[in-house]
């Protein structure tokens, strides 16, 4: 039996162990203002009733513990990742290393995973420590099991649920779409945890289906993307509801100074982990193409690149417009391609049974605004294709991250226009960084110069090494 099933033994357990701060306490990594003290003071004042709980659940392996600083050093530096903060436990290397329950790891050798991938390998031991923890990670590392696993044993430890209680693990994710994805996965490995989306969430409060006291592990997944789509008051209006000895696990692809500042208030001492780099970058397994064109251009060129690619796979194209989406989705299958479409004008029936034809392939072609830009996890998407150029940089990087995950290869195709040239210069740094080429007609426009007149070229050319587009 693992060491972490709590439950399965004396349900009182786990207050014999000793837990690192189990009702806060703990040096605060960020330096906080009066008011969130006083907020914070406030709040444990509601504590009275609630039990004491368990969050500190890490014992480290024998071949974790006989691991030098150099060969941790060595295996950080290899799978590129950087730590901060007090006392950060080493990395582990095998899922038995981490000592989740059997039936747990049964479950990871079912899916086929031979390793933890990074963000697994570091956050891991870090959140079974009970500390609050920062993952910066991109699209597709395996972020998602990096604390629903840890969320499990921590369930595992805490008193059972009484009539009345609300649930111990509350997961924050800021689409719809995402949050049934995550629930999925969950439900793998059969934790009971409450998945939502902020405004949801609020409407079941104050309708009084559930509340708040019991929750001990608080997750805000893609929290870059919750601040983008304005749910900063109500992710505040959450946490104020939720007990301050809590853990909380804060994830995201990005680190703007507003999501530094959100992570300031909510988060004390805690460990941080980035994969890669802090400086925003595409997942490596991507093969990018940019292609300079008109407006005007873009549908002809987009039936081109399909009769080009279309092999069965599957092919996720983002629009920047409902309207539009829906235009081009009806013009492809008048032209008789299979496509459908996404957005936030569908209703959720529609848009559940949409993503189904996609996932079984029975539709292949996808077309999509943000809506579906973050948390799509569809396996072997093979090519994504940005019609219309986002509105950041941060979006493109989310929007391709869509295919090469898991370790698969993608390739994302973007028409250019010379309303994007605002972007050109971040662009071609985002594909220098990730080895790709850049075109001549790209690289001028970088420099300030005006884009080609629309009757420059007339083909497709691949750049980053792919196929050329006719």
């Amino acid at each position: 039996m693992s060491r972490f099933d709590g439950r399965a033994a004396d349900p009182g357990s786990y207050r014999d162990r000793r837990s690192e701060g189990a009702f806060g306490g703990g040096t605060r990594a960020f330096a906080p203002t009066s008011k969130a003290d006083s907020a914070a003071a406030a709040a444990a004042a509601d504590l009275d009733g609630l039990p004491r709980f368990e969050k500190n659940f890490y014992v480290e392996s024998p071949s974790v513990a006989g691991m030098t600083e150099e060969e941790v050093e060595a295996y950080r530096r290899r799978r590129e990742i950087t730590v901060e903060g007090r006392d950060v436990p080493k990395p582990v290397r095998e899922f038995r290393d981490v000592g989740f329950p059997e039936y747990v790891l049964q479950e990871i050798t079912k899916a086929g995973f031979v390793e933890p991938t990074p963000i697994q390998s570091q956050g891991w031991p870090m959140a079974l420590r009970g500390r609050d923890l920062i993952g910066i990670a991109e699209t597709g590392s395996g972020k998602t099991l990096a604390y629903l696993l840890p969320a499990i044993v921590h369930v595992n430890a805490q008193p059972i649920l009484a009539p009345g209680d609300g649930p111990i693990v509350l997961v924050l994710a800021p689409t719809r779409e995402l949050a049934v994805q995550i629930q999925q996965e969950a439900t793998k490995f059969g934790v009971e945890i409450v998945i939502a989306t902020p405004g949801r969430l609020i409407d079941m409060i104050e309708s009084h289906h559930t509340n708040l006291r019991r929750i001990t592990y608080l997750v805000l997944d893609e929290a870059d993307r919750m601040l983008d789509m304005g749910f900063e008051p109500q992710i505040k209006k959450i946490v104020s509801q939720i007990r301050p000895d809590r853990q909380t696990l804060y994830w995201s692809a990005t680190w703007p100074k507003e999501v530094e500042q959100l992570a300031r208030n909510f988060l004390f001492d805690p460990y941080k982990v980035i994969i890669g780099s802090e400086e925003l970058k595409a997942n490596h397994a991507i093969s990018q193409h940019v292609e300079i064109l008109s407006e005007s251009q873009k549908y002809n060129k987009l039936v081109n690149l399909l009769e080009d690619i279309m092999d069965g796979s599957r092919i996720l194209i983002f629009m920047d417009t409902k309207k539009g989406c829906d235009q081009i989705t009806r013009q492809l299958r008048m032209d008789g391609w299979p496509a459908l479409s996404i957005h936030g004008d569908k209703s959720q029936a529609e848009r559940d049974w949409v993503l189904s034809e996609f996932k079984s392939g029975k539709s292949p072609i996808m077309t999509a605004t943000d809506v579906a830009a973050r948390g799509l996890d569809v396996k072997d998407v093979k090519y994504v294709i940005n019609y219309d150029f986002p509105g950041s940089l941060e979006d493109y990087v989310h929007r391709i991250g869509r295919t090469g995950r898991a370790g698969a290869k993608g390739t994302a195709y973007t028409f250019f226009t010379a309303a994007n040239a605002r972007f050109a210069k971040d662009l071609i740094n985002i594909l220098e960084e990730a080895g790709q080429k850049v075109s001549p007609e790209l690289a001028n426009m970088g420099r300030g110069a005006p884009p080609p007149s629309s009757g420059h070229r007339d083909r497709y050319r691949g750049y980053g090494g792919g196929r050329s587009w006719s």
